[in-house]
């Protein structure tokens, strides 16, 4: 089913227009392309050697590949790097949000990977991207070489005070969701730039108000990719605690870091996440 992703034309135009200024401004060499799969056009960015291992990198919720523009310049080294604008989200991509409770966003991921030509890949994924990667990799075992996850949704129990507390500044105009903004995201040091381009998505996107399924235990297990996860210890949307004790039982050997005074939307794990990443890439 088709939603309208975002309150009018004219904020869709604003978002998009100012999304490919963004992309104009990378330090590194862009590619662009759309994939055509059966939610829509899919909008994907790669850079990197072309013959090196792929990387399929997937954005939170409210918003887009833009959100890769740090890491990219260090993976893309050693890795061709994809990184898909998830439907249903202000990025470039179709406005399709299908049911998460279904198979629905792994079919899609097929027809990218296959779309892309890359047979398998590592995959990682930051809070709804995430949830994404997480259930890819639980559906799609063969294609996933290695996880990545940061921020996972999904895991861990969902804590709603900082979107209780962000709601209630909304209407207070720009300053409110500024500060709104800090709030879900924080603690931690957030560029204003950042905040800016959040305002600018916020102002025009509708949010998906659906809950996000929660895997079970045996999903959880079911994973067979070797595991990298970051968790900011002060995560004010997520509960890091639940999450690092659940993939510690499930997954005994993952590499799960929580890291102190970091909350949802300032995990730093770069370094560490590269090597993770250059453990599984071939000769």
């Amino acid at each position: 089913m088709k939603t309208e992703v975002y309150r009018s034309l004219s904020g869709q135009r604003a978002v998009e227009s100012r999304y490919r200024e963004h992309l104009q401004r990378w330090t590194v060499p862009l590619r662009q392309r759309t994939v055509a799969t059966r939610e829509g056009e899919t909008f994907v960015v790669d850079c990197g050697p072309t013959e090196a291992p792929p990387v399929v990198l997937l954005h939170g919720a409210g918003s887009n590949s833009a959100i890769w523009h740090a890491d990219a310049p260090r993976w893309s080294l050693t890795h061709r790097l994809y990184m898909v604008d998830v439907i249903g989200e202000p990025g470039l991509s179709a406005p399709s949000r299908p049911p998460r409770s279904s198979d629905a966003y792994a079919l899609w991921l097929d027809d990218v990977l296959d779309g892309l030509g890359v047979d398998t890949a590592a995959l990682v994924g930051v809070s709804l991207g995430g949830w994404l990667a997480t259930d890819y990799a639980i559906r799609r075992t063969g294609r996933v070489q290695r996880l990545a996850l940061r921020a996972p949704g999904g895991i861990g129990r969902q804590r709603y005070g900082a979107v209780f507390a962000a709601l209630a500044l909304m209407p207070f105009g720009d300053r409110g969701t500024r500060l709104a903004l800090r709030i879900v995201l924080g603690p931690g040091n957030i560029p204003d730039p950042v905040i800016d381009y959040m305002l600018a998505i916020h102002r025009n996107y509708r949010p998906r108000h659906d809950t996000l399924p929660v895997f079970s235990d045996t999903d959880l297990k079911s994973i067979t990719a070797p595991l990298f996860v970051a968790l900011g210890a002060r995560d004010r949307m997520i509960s890091s605690r639940d999450t690092a004790a659940r993939l510690t039982r499930l997954q005994p050997t993952a590499s799960i870091k929580v890291l102190a005074d970091v909350g949802h939307g300032t995990v730093d794990d770069g370094d560490e996440l590269h090597t993770f990443l250059s453990q599984g890439a071939k000769p």
